[in-house]
């Protein structure tokens, strides 16, 4: 599974303006989350390793279904599915020709989506911080609470209320970025999409 992570956060501006902005900051994220039930957006991934070598690169498609359903399709250069039907997380590799199964709670699912796709208590599961304001968007930085979640932090930015772009820092050090494109809020999208049933002559490993 390629992992995914997160830059490092740039502290804002003098206590006044944090305190402003913190505010305005995880207020967008609230209001995303209580207001969005469904997602569909394009993404591109960039993902670095702690030694710094070559970024990897990868494109794809979003789709959430909240709480707990999600579709983490990746295009290009290589084919990868990840599917959490609120029970499982199915993570398809077909070039491997190998299907790897984990409960949704023990983890995030090693994807944004899995984050996304959780209830509107994020409060509960993380500890939220304002990051400041940079490339034109408003960031809150997100600390698990607990030590298995396969993220060390997680960087969420916003252009007004729309989210345009995350950033992670996974356990082992690599770092990943995100932006979506063409993010729509509470498109109508069918149940069968998060649905997995392993093709014929697939390994198929874990729970």
């Amino acid at each position: 599974m390629r992992p995914v992570a997160c830059l490092q956060f740039f502290a804002a501006v003098g206590l006044l303006s944090a305190g402003i902005a913190h505010a305005q900051a995880i207020d967008k994220l609230h209001q995303f989350l209580d207001t969005t039930r469904t997602v569909r957006a394009d993404f591109t991934q960039t993902v670095v390793a702690r030694n710094g070598r070559k970024p990897q690169v990868s494109s794809g498609v979003m789709i959430i279904s909240r709480p707990g359903k999600f579709r983490w399709q990746i295009d290009k250069p290589y084919a990868q599915l990840l599917v959490g039907d609120g029970e499982k997380i199915w993570i398809h590799d077909p070039d491997l020709r190998q299907v790897t199964v984990r409960k949704a709670g023990a983890a995030l699912g090693g994807t944004p989506a899995a984050l996304l796709a959780g209830d509107s208590r994020i409060d509960k599961d993380f500890t939220l911080r304002e990051a400041g304001a940079r490339d034109g968007l408003d960031w809150v930085e997100a600390i698990p609470r607990t030590p298995d979640s396969g993220f060390a932090k997680v960087l969420l930015g916003f252009s007004g209320n729309d989210l345009r772009a995350m950033e992670l820092l996974d356990s082992l050090g690599q770092t990943s970025s995100l932006v979506f494109a063409h993010l729509e809020r509470n498109p109508q999208v069918a149940a069968s999409l998060f649905r997995f049933t392993p093709p014929a002559h697939t390994d198929v490993l874990g729970e």
